[in-house]
């Protein structure tokens, strides 16, 4: 018996370490994503296509009221948004 337990929390301690890697795998991504953005200033249309997503995402869920309204209206509001920010 006592054998099953040792085995079971040693289960236990290697998923539980097995999901801190990947949190702090996907931490140190996300940081290094975001740091790089950093470097220059954002151009007119990266700023446009910024904007519309947010915009376009609110007013989608506004008007539709689901995920996939979201998720659409965020995608027309970029493309949108960027097409704006280039002739700026």
């Amino acid at each position: 018996m006592e054998r099953r337990k040792i085995h079971a929390m040693f289960v236990i301690y290697q998923k539980v370490f097995t999901m801190m890697i990947k949190t702090l795998f996907s931490v140190a991504v996300a940081g290094l994503v975001t740091l790089s953005g950093c470097g220059t200033n954002p151009t007119n249309a990266q700023v446009g296509t910024g904007v519309g997503a947010v915009a376009g995402g609110v007013l989608g869920n506004a008007v539709f009221g689901s995920t996939l309204g979201t998720v659409g209206g965020a995608a027309a509001g970029a493309l949108i948004g960027n097409e704006v920010g280039k002739k700026k």
